[in-house]
């Protein structure tokens, strides 16, 4: 004879890892510095619109500019890895997939915001 289960018993031990909510936030929290980090951004470079590299190796030569740049460039990619592993843990269903898809992610993301950060120095400093 076939056991019945209630729903409820059928969901124990597939539910939350109690990690969601963290995400959640700190997704709402990079998307709120995000906005106003890329309005700062704007408002900045909008004037500078056909400007020459010597001008812009002026503006970055703030240190105010090149740590706003800074933070711009880690709440980006932070805020993408966040919505990013979301959508990779709700949709793949094989592990190694998962695994191999999020550590593409996370090093694709350290990768890319890391080369940002190097031009930002790199710019700043003024080699």
């Amino acid at each position: 004879m076939a056991q019945m289960r209630t729903p409820v018993a059928a969901a124990r031990g597939m539910g939350s890892a109690k990690e969601g909510a963290g995400v959640w936030q700190l997704q709402r929290l990079t998307a709120i510095t995000n906005v106003i980090l890329v309005l700062w951004f704007i408002v900045q470079v909008a004037p500078m619109s056909g400007a020459d590299y010597a001008a812009w190796h002026a503006w970055f030569d703030s240190p105010y500019h090149a740590t706003m740049m800074v933070l711009l460039v880690i709440s980006v990619f932070w805020h993408v890895r966040l919505g990013v592993q979301v959508v990779l843990e709700d949709y793949i269903r094989t592990a190694s997939t998962r695994i191999a898809t999020m550590i593409a992610l996370n090093l694709g993301c350290v990768g890319l915001g890391a080369a940002c950060l190097v031009a930002i120095l790199k710019i700043s400093i003024g080699s």
